[in-house]
């Protein structure tokens, strides 16, 4: 008789700047969709959410606005993150519950105390019946298959829409770390500006979003062909619609930039590194996840630079999901290190 009700799941989310992932215990990965809501500016409506609103970005009527309530990986939007985490709660478990869920949200390295707070309580306000936070590089590193129970060192780059997150683990904890507000945004943010500036061009954030994914590369000298992709946008001279033509090799001096400030940023990791870890990050490598380690040629710049084995994970993009997850499984040997923090 209570086949219909759902007796609360374990839910792991990934609440990203750029999308947001739900994983559910027993069902894997069921919802990934942008984190992008639509709302009536008048009556605060949510008018949709996810896929359907991304759509309606920079295409709404002035009584409709398609905003981005995550911003840089931390809450810029407290209400309307809330109702889009209820929203996909609910999605993912459906509208009849018994009880409440547990619920694991992953967090950037460097958020401070209110922004944790702001997450937590976001997630119990969402309808979860007890709120954990864990750190990005350590789920990432989870979703990638790691062993971190070890006291051995693994390296992990997360690189996700608003936030890179840079740590060296070891027996199921971060021994040093760095979060950059460096992602996936400001590599299209710098496309938008590098075509404003060179060809007097104003072009939409998912214009510059399809140019990165497209052709977009962070190592020029490893490409087999330099592509070439066409890019509508505003003339600013005319104000009239036109349409130029992009290279793979401009797309990297657009993004070179905030691909520099990744690199600087690993960097100073490694330096930060116990030498006994560094000798075992030798060995394996460091382990690249999210979306932005997508990017062409990144690996590769990273590889050259510090001169160690870099590999990007296996379905990259669902990593921290993933390994929300698997954390929640795990709380009795979370709790002994300390690495995830409940309300």
């Amino acid at each position: 008789m209570f086949s219909r009700f759902n007796f609360g799941n374990d839910i792991g989310i990934d609440l990203g700047t750029a999308s947001i992932l739900v994983y559910v215990k027993g069902r894997g990965i069921v919802l990934n969709e942008p984190s992008v809501v639509a709302i009536d500016r008048e009556s605060s409506h949510i008018f949709a959410v996810g896929e359907e609103a991304r759509r309606m970005l920079g295409r709404t009527p002035g009584n409709i606005v398609a905003v981005r309530p995550l911003r840089e990986g931390v809450i810029a939007d407290y209400d309307t993150t809330e109702k889009m985490l209820r929203y996909f709660i609910t999605k993912a478990c459906g509208k009849s519950w018994l009880f409440k869920p547990r619920v694991m949200v992953c967090i950037p390295s460097g958020v401070t105390g209110v922004e944790e707070r702001a997450v937590r309580q976001a997630a119990l306000s969402a309808g979860a019946r007890q709120a954990y936070l864990i750190e990005e590089p350590l789920a990432a590193a989870l979703g990638a298959g790691l062993d971190i129970s070890q006291a051995s060192g693994n390296m992990v780059i997360d690189i996700g829409g608003g936030t890179t997150d840079i740590a060296v683990l070891s027996l199921g904890g971060i021994v040093c770390s760095k979060s950059l507000r460096v992602g996936g945004d400001k590599f299209d943010e710098a496309i938008v500006r590098y075509i404003r500036r060179e060809h007097n061009l104003m072009i939409g954030e998912r214009s510059a979003e399809e140019l990165k994914i497209n052709i977009g590369t962070a190592y020029p000298q490893g490409l087999k062909e330099n592509k070439m992709m066409e890019v509508r946008g505003r003339d600013l001279i005319t104000g009239l619609p036109k349409t130029i033509v992009i290279s793979s090799k401009e797309s990297y001096e657009a993004i070179a930039e905030p691909v520099d400030a990744v690199v600087s940023a690993v960097k100073e990791v490694l330096e930060k590194t116990p030498p006994e870890l560094s000798a075992d990050i030798i060995n394996k490598g460091i382990v690249m996840t999210g979306g932005g380690a997508l990017l062409n040629g990144l690996d590769v710049l990273l590889a050259r630079e510090t001169g160690l084995p870099v590999y990007v994970a296996d379905d990259s993009i669902s990593c921290v999901a993933n390994g929300t997850g698997k954390a929640l499984s795990q709380l009795h040997v979370l709790q002994t290190t300390g690495s995830f923090k409940k309300e």
